[in-house]
């Protein structure tokens, strides 16, 4: 199964002048023609049915993912003792590098999706990993922050490795791009859902977004059915990936299909998040996906072992995230929902520790 892809363009050109009045919003909506609310709902079916998204935004070129690409694959190649320079356990691993062998995934620790498991049908069962993630993951805040926050170590101060003169710009640079493509997905998945257009991206505003590559040695973990990232679902709002120079990722549809995803050049994934699962009392659900070797990983591997390449598998990966001090509720017609109650108040960045603590990222390993 192919998911659909959506081009921005159309609705870029037209979103500046959408009111975030509601009633005049409406209005606009009927002005424009059918095909913006189709897009819209469109936008929201997707996300809703699949929890994955493609999405070609005209501002973000495949040009752009491949500096950032080539950059990340010359700092992944540095030896471990460099590259742990950049380790800040302290700040549960959200500013810096993450080694391999820290990460927990959630499918090894998380009772209620170890039982899921179990009744899913064979063919769709995720690959059992055999303990922490073998990947290394860089941590890089994107955007301005918060002056006073409640969550001062979700917001610290960004790490840059010596001998990468271009680093922050580089990350800054693709960074910003892909929050302004997520913001684009938001406000039309928020039209979609009958809400007001910067219902999403209010709540954004000074969000802790964290430009999140992980490397992952194909040299050394090459072999198929190698787990690099276990079955989990991301705790943030929602997740854009550029497309990696490697295969190998798998999601799960609503209805329990497992699929493994092809991003098309120039395009951008987006996955949904556990945050908008809160705002929309479920309706939306958290998107579980894996990141494993695959018989396409190995073609890909022997390709690049012929032309002499990098074999690091980077993945261009954005978290984009609830401001810390907002508070986490089901939004509009989501509270009057019979489920609303599973997703009581909370402040999104109370709600982001809890989670990190469950994936070995705060606690007694994270503050040693």
């Amino acid at each position: 199964m192919d998911i659909p892809v959506i081009d921005l363009a159309r609705y870029l050109e037209i979103s500046d002048k959408l009111s975030t009045d509601p009633l005049q919003l409406r209005c606009q909506l009927g002005e424009v023609g059918p095909w913006l609310s189709e897009l819209c709902q469109e936008v929201s079916r997707i996300l809703r049915d699949t929890g994955a998204l493609v999405v070609k935004d005209p501002r973000c070129t495949a040009e752009d993912n491949d500096r950032f690409i080539d950059m990340m694959e010359k700092y992944f190649q540095k030896p471990p003792e460099f590259k742990k320079l950049q380790e800040r356990p302290q700040l549960h691993y959200q500013v810096g590098v993450t080694p391999e062998g820290v990460e927990v995934p959630r499918s090894l620790v998380d009772e209620d999706i170890q039982e899921k498991l179990k009744a899913m049908p064979k063919e769709f069962q995720p690959l059992a990993p055999k303990g922490p993630d073998p990947k290394w993951r860089y941590m890089w805040r994107v955007g301005p922050r918060p002056s006073n926050t409640h969550f001062k170590e979700l917001n610290s101060e960004p790490v840059i490795p010596e001998g990468f003169p271009e680093w922050k710009d580089t990350m800054d640079s693709w960074g910003v791009k892909m929050i302004s493509a997520i913001e684009a997905v938001a406000e039309m998945a928020a039209i979609g859902f009958g809400l007001p257009k910067e219902a999403f991206t209010s709540l954004m505003k000074q969000g802790p977004h964290l430009l999140a590559p992980t490397g992952s040695d194909l040299c050394r973990y090459g072999q198929e059915s190698t787990v690099f990232a276990g079955y989990h679902y991301d705790l943030n709002f929602l997740t854009i990936h550029g497309r990696s120079r490697f295969p190998g990722l798998n999601i799960w549809l609503r209805d329990g299909q497992k699929v493994e995803v092809k991003v098309p050049l120039g395009c951008l994934l987006i996955q949904t998040g556990k945050e908008i699962e809160w705002l929309t009392a479920g309706d939306c659900i958290a998107g579980m996906h894996e990141v494993v070797v695959t018989k396409r990983t190995i073609d890909a591997i022997r390709l690049a072992s012929e032309q002499n390449r990098c074999l690091w598998r980077v993945s261009s990966t954005l978290f984009a995230h609830i401001a810390s001090d907002a508070v986490l509720k089901p939004l509009g017609h989501f509270a009057e929902s019979p489920l609303a109650t599973k997703y009581p108040p909370i402040l999104a960045g109370e709600f982001v520790e809890q989670e990190l603590a469950v994936i070995n990222l705060k606690g007694s390993n994270g503050e040693s």
